[in-house]
This record gives structure tokens, C-alpha cells and sequence, in this order.
């Protein structure tokens, strides 16, 4: 097959041919590729190299091209493989989502908007993530839960590792947070990357700034930040994701701690960029301002569309 190599991430490799237009299928058919154009290239064993594709006689091989030196890896090894461009488009890529859930016995409705938009430049993602839920009764407007985000993450030289600093911003009505801000670093580490899922795990700090909607004032406060990541794919039609993440802040200033999980499965619907599916989150504190709840939770329908 001759044509252009735009991703393989995720076991699947996207290839654009003419005439045929864009294509996907899963890298275990691939038996070796050739390239001239610069990539980076990401092995399971957290390496990353800068260089192009030289093709192998040897079945299920590629030669990784680096500075006019030649390392040979298996394909089952690669993990990524993404083209170093100079456009700022073709290097940006995201989601939107647009969710809705309503009781007609209890006249309860949410509106949820969220989506997230990465930039990916050489050995760095820049991340923007925004969710919005709207809980309203009738004409009245009850709860609010929102969460924006940007991050940072830096691939470190150490196999597996990156760096990941971020600002947040949030606010959640049920909780008695009228605005959350915070500063946080964390160290993660690639625990299982293959065709199929994705897991890391992450450790680091949270510096906050949170002013309630009662009295109590404004607090500044420092804790421990652990983090899970899981995600379950299959990248072919239809496509199926499956994101989970949780999160822990043990207070090192306070007697207190938060926790957070979130769950989105989705499936393609129609194309693969329109997706179907549900989003999850259940949010814990163990000592919120005074009158509000120590739970929040919420389950919404949602549609999704993807950009690159």
C-alpha cells in the first residue's frame, strides 16, 4: 500500500491514500513500513525516538531511521507513532460532548457541556479540558458543577515517565465550593500500554485556594495528589472507548481529604468522529463547608464529536 502515515496510536494505524481517501486498520496486519518523513516514535518500553522508517526484510519489523543510524524494533513494540509537522492545526486534536438527563416525575433536568482540546509538540502535550453540569427543577436553577483545566505534560528521559503540571479551576455547588483554584505537579508513570488499554498511575501536590459560599472565608491549603488512569479501546468500527480516572487529595494542612471518579464509555455512531455514550462522576469530601452535602454525584446521555 502506498499513501501517507497519519497516527498509529491505540494498536491502529490512520493511512491516507489517494482516492481512497483516509483509512484505518489494526497494526498486527502491518508486516513493515518506510517513511522519509520525520516522526516520533513511542515504544512500550517508554523510549521515544525522532527519526524515520526504514523498511525491514525480517517479518513484523521496522528500522527506526535516527541521525543516519539504524535500531531495529518489532511493530508489536510500537505504541505511537505521530508525524512531526510544522501546523498548528494538524498538531491539535479534541472532543466535544453535549449530555442531557431529565426526570418528568421529579421535573429534574441536567445540561452537561464538556470536551477537551490537546496540542501535541515534540516530547510535549498541552492539554485544555472543560465540564459543565447544570442541575435545574422548572425555571430554577439548583446545582452547578464545573471543572476547567490546563496542563502540561513533558515526556522525562527516564523509560515510562513523564511530568505533569496543571492550573484548575472548579466549583461545585453541592460540595459548598464557590471557586476552587489550584496549582498542582504530579509524576507519572506508563504502567500498561498496549493495543488495547492504557494504564498509568500518577503521584504529586495540590496548592488550593478554595472560597466557600458561606462564611467561613477563604482557605489556602496544601495536599498529597494520587491519580489512576485507565483506558479500554478498540479502535476499529465501531469504535469503543471506555475512560476512567480517579483521583485522591489527602490534606497536609488540614484534617480532611477529596476523592473523584469518573467513568465515559462511548461508542461510534454513524462515523467514527460522532460518538454515543454516557458520562459518570462521584465526587467525595470528607469536610465541606458548613450545610453542604459530602457527595456529589451524576450520570449524563452524551453525544460526541471528535476533531482529528
Amino acid at each position: 500500500m502506498t499513501g501517507e502515515i497519519k497516527k498509529l496510536a491505540y494498536g491502529v494505524i490512520t493511512w491516507s491514500m489517494d482516492g481512497m481517501g483516509t483509512i484505518s486498520f489494526e497494526e498486527i496486519k502491518v508486516n513493515t513500513m518506510i517513511s522519509k518523513k520525520r516522526f516520533e516514535i513511542k515504544l512500550k518500553t517508554g523510549d521515544v525516538f525522532f527519526g524515520s522508517l526504514g523498511a525491514s526484510t525480517i517479518e513484523r519489523t521496522v528500522n527506526l531511521i535516527v541521525e543516519d543510524k539504524q535500531e531495529l524494533v518489532n511493530i508489536e513494540d510500537i505504541v505511537e507513532i505521530y508525524p512531526i509537522k510544522k501546523s498548528f492545526w494538524v498538531r491539535l486534536s479534541g472532543n466535544f460532548s453535549l449530555g442531557f438527563n431529565f426526570s418528568k416525575g421529579s421535573d429534574v433536568g441536567t445540561l452537561a457541556f464538556s470536551g477537551n482540546l490537546d496540542y501535541r509538540i515534540s516530547k510535549n502535550y498541552f492539554y485544555l479540558d472543560w465540564d459543565d453540569n447544570i442541575t435545574y427543577q422548572g425555571d430554577t436553577l439548583n446545582t452547578t458543577k464545573a471543572d476547567v483545566s490546563i496542563s502540561w505534560e513533558h515526556f522525562l528521559k527516564k523509560k515510562g515517565w513523564s511530568s505533569l503540571t496543571g492550573i484548575e479551576l472548579s466549583q461545585n455547588s453541592s460540595l459548598g465550593t464557590k471557586l476552587r483554584l489550584g496549582l498542582t505537579g504530579n509524576v507519572l508513570r506508563d504502567i500498561i500500554y498496549n493495543d488495547w488499554n492504557r494504564f498509568n498511575v500518577g503521584a504529586g501536590l495540590s496548592i488550593t485556594q478554595e472560597t466557600p459560599y458561606d462564611d467561613s472565608g477563604v482557605s489556602n491549603d496544601l495536599a498529597g495528589l494520587f491519580l489512576i488512569n485507565w483506558k479500554v479501546y478498540k479502535m476499529t468500527s465501531p469504535k469503543i472507548t471506555v475512560n476512567s480516572n480517579i483521583t485522591f487529595l489527602p490534606y497536609l494542612t488540614d484534617d480532611r481529604y477529596r476523592a473523584n471518579f469518573n467513568l465515559n464509555p462511548q461508542v461510534s455512531l454513524i462515523s467514527d468522529d460522532f460518538k454515543i455514550g454516557f458520562s459518570f462522576y462521584y465526587s467525595y469530601d470528607s469536610n465541606p463547608s458548613s450545610d453542604a452535602a459530602n457527595v456529589d454525584h451524576g450520570i449524563n446521555l452524551q453525544f460526541t464529536y471528535s476533531l482529528h
